[in-house]
C-alpha cells in the first residue's frame, strides 16, 4: 500500500452536528465521506469501498445494526470494518454491535483523543493486513506476482470472460535450458536471469489488464484477459525477441544470453469450459515449442 495515500472513512449519523464534529476530528489524517441514512451509507460504501465506517446505532428508517446487517449480505461491503458510534449507554448494545461483528464501539459525546485513537488503532491493523496480503502475492525474487496471486486472478478473469462472452489468452513460458546455465554460470546467475525475464515481461506488457505471475522455477505465466489469438502470439513473439535480444553480465565481465520458449492458449470461456483445461492446453503448446527447437512461440491447436 502507497504509505502517502489517506485511508477512507465513510461516517454515518443523522445528526448533521456530529457528521461534521467527527469530519473536524479526522479529516487532517483521512479522507471523509459521510452519509445521514441508511440507503445513502449503503450506496457511497459500494461505490467507494471505504476502509473503515463509523456507523451510528440509533437513526430513523434503517438503524445501526439494520444498516450494518445490510453491508455485510453485500459481497463488496462485506469486509469493510465498521465501528459503532452511539449515545446509548447500555451494556447490552454493545454487545449486540459486537456481535454482529463490529471491530469497535465509540460513545457520545466524543472525545477527541478517544476517537483518533480509536480509528488510528484499526487503520492500523487494516494496512498491516494489507501488506501482509500483498507480500503474500509476491514472488520475492523477482518481485512480480507469484503462483497464489495468479490463481486467483485467473479465477476472477475467466469469470468475467463469461459474463462477458470474450477471449481470453494464456501464455505459459519457459527459459530454455535453464539447468545447464546455472550449472554453466552459478546459481545467483541463474537468479539474475529470473528477475530479468520478469522485468522482461512487466516491461513488454502495455495494458494494465494483463498479468505477468512467476509459475514455479524457471516457469512464467502471463493472463491477458479480452485478447485473441492475435493478441497472444504477438506479445508472445514479442516477449521472445525481447529475452533473446538482453544482455546478462557476470560478475567476471563475461556477458551471457537466454532464450525462451512460449506456449500460447486462447479460449472463450463458458460454464461448461474448466481453468485447468485451458491451462493444460496452454503447457501442451509449450511443450510443443521447447521439442520442435526452443525459442519459438507455439499456440495451441485442437
Amino acid at each position: 500500500m502507497d504509505t502517502n495515500k489517506k485511508n477512507t472513512l465513510l461516517i454515518v449519523d443523522d445528526d448533521k452536528s456530529n457528521l461534521m464534529m467527527l469530519s473536524h476530528i479526522l479529516q487532517t489524517e483521512y479522507n471523509i465521506r459521510v452519509a445521514s441514512d441508511g440507503k445513502a451509507a449503503i450506496s457511497i460504501a459500494k461505490a467507494y469501498l471505504p476502509d473503515l465506517i463509523l456507523l451510528d446505532i440509533v437513526m430513523p428508517d434503517m438503524d445501526g445494526y439494520q444498516i450494518f446487517t445490510a453491508l455485510h449480505n453485500l459481497e463488496k461491503t462485506a469486509n469493510i470494518p465498521v465501528i459503532f458510534i452511539t449515545g446509548l449507554n447500555n451494556n447490552s448494545d454493545e454487545k449486540k454491535g459486537l456481535k454482529l461483528g463490529a471491530v469497535d464501539y465509540i460513545s457520545k459525546p466524543f472525545d477527541d483523543m478517544i476517537v483518533k485513537l480509536r480509528v488510528h488503532h484499526q487503520i492500523q491493523i487494516i494496512n498491516q493486513m494489507r501488506t501482509i496480503e500483498r507480500l503474500s502475492m509476491i514472488d520475492q525474487l523477482t518481485e512480480i506476482s507469484n503462483r497464489r496471486n495468479f490463481d486467483h486472478r485467473i479465477h476472477l478473469e475467466w469469470g468475467r470472460a463469461i459474463r462477458e462472452n470474450v477471449f481470453i489468452s494464456l501464455l505459459m513460458i519457459d527459459i530454455d535450458h535453464f539447468k545447464k546455465y546455472n550449472d554453466t554460470y552459478g546459481h545467483q546467475q541463474g537468479d539474475k536471469a529470473l528477475c530479468m525475464v520478469a522485468q522482461i515481461l512487466t516491461q513488454t506488457l502495455k495494458r494494465t489488464s494483463d498479468f505477468a505471475a512467476r509459475w514455479g522455477g524457471e516457469e512464467f505465466a502471463v493472463l491477458m484477459p479480452n485478447s485473441d489469438s492475435f493478441g497472444g502470439l504477438e506479445i508472445g513473439e514479442q516477449i521472445r525477441v525481447n529475452v533473446e535480444a538482453a544482455n546478462l553480465l557476470c560478475d567476471n565481465g563475461d556477458v551471457t544470453k537466454v532464450t525462451v520458449s512460449i506456449g500460447v492458449n486462447t479460449h472463450k470461456p463458458s460454464l461448461s469450459c474448466s481453468i485447468d483445461d485451458f491451462i493444460l492446453k496452454a503447457d501442451r503448446a509449450l511443450y510443443n515449442a521447447k521439442n520442435t527447437g526452443r525459442n519459438k512461440v507455439c499456440f495451441y491447436d485442437e
